[in-house]
């Protein structure tokens, strides 16, 4: 695509705006507080790809933090706008729900389309290297603390921006959390999938980790493909055994784990069957 495109939903209306124009107040939310949620969707050959997926979570994650957004046909609106003009190459549609302006009643809420990265077609095609880092408390501490915001895509994402700039600097593309305890999390935008022999595995969402639009596709359709699924703990120490490592997310597909805290991984030939799977390759 040429360039960026921005919309604005407010009060049912949809209007799309230069990407220069300024579309949060100083006082909104967000921007100040990072208090809202986002969803990110794959646009490809023109059209987004798990539309009520993304939709169902943004709902789910905007009643958690008791913010009364738009409808889902609302959002289908804004997401039909963005994308009535032609688009060529791969992109990321992202919709942004704010809480608003400090004080006031109401929302923000707006839609961007831009174009992927090389890095993040780079990593898709080759894969990638990887870190473990602590998330620094228990794996059950969010299932009790809800303003913890376990489970929610927030716009709060200063950790996971600060865990990205940490890989970097140890020679790694991205991240996996672990708990205090060492079990397997999520990494900052992916959920974590490892194969033993024809089974993968997954952590479960009982752990806080945000519930994966992608790992869910994937699980959904490995079955037919004579793959077997299951939700449980893991440990790095298993990961380094595993047959297969992928971190896997709506817009980057199935990503292949190539290296692990400085080790690398032997290819696994089950990548070119998981990302089919997925649809993103």
């Amino acid at each position: 695509m040429e360039r960026r495109r921005v919309g604005v939903l407010a009060d049912g209306d949809v209007r799309l705006v230069d990407p220069a124009t300024p579309v949060f107040s100083a006082f909104d939310l967000a921007p100040t507080r990072g208090d809202g949620a986002f969803e990110s969707l794959l646009v490809q050959a023109g059209q987004p790809r798990k539309v009520p997926a993304h939709l169902a979570r943004l709902r789910r994650s905007a009643t958690a933090l008791g913010i009364a957004g738009p409808t889902s046909a609302e959002w289908e609106r804004l997401i039909a706008a963005l994308l009535a003009e032609p688009v060529e190459t791969d992109a990321v549609l992202k919709l942004v729900l704010s809480r608003g302006v400090e004080g006031e009643a109401g929302y923000t809420a707006i839609g961007t389309v831009s174009p992927l990265s090389a890095d993040i077609l780079r990593q898709r095609r080759s894969g990638i290297a990887v870190v473990t880092l602590s998330l620094g408390w228990p794996a059950d501490a969010r299932a009790a603390a809800p303003w913890l915001l376990g489970g929610i895509k927030s716009l709060s994402y200063a950790i996971n921006l600060a865990a990205g700039r940490q890989a970097r600097e140890r020679g790694a593309d991205d991240v996996i959390f672990t708990s205090a305890e060492g079990l397997l999390l999520e990494g900052p935008t992916s959920s974590v999938v490892w194969a033993v022999g024809s089974t993968l595995r997954t952590p479960p969402v009982s752990t806080g980790i945000l519930a994966g639009t992608t790992q869910q596709a994937l699980f959904a359709a490995a079955g037919p493909a004579g793959l077997a699924t299951e939700t449980s703990a893991g440990t790095v120490a298993e990961l380094h055994a595993a047959d297969g490592v992928w971190l896997v997310s709506s817009v980057r597909g199935a990503a292949e784990v190539v290296a692990l805290d400085g080790r690398t991984r032997s290819p696994t030939d089950l990548t070119p069957l998981v990302q089919r799977l997925t649809g993103i390759g």
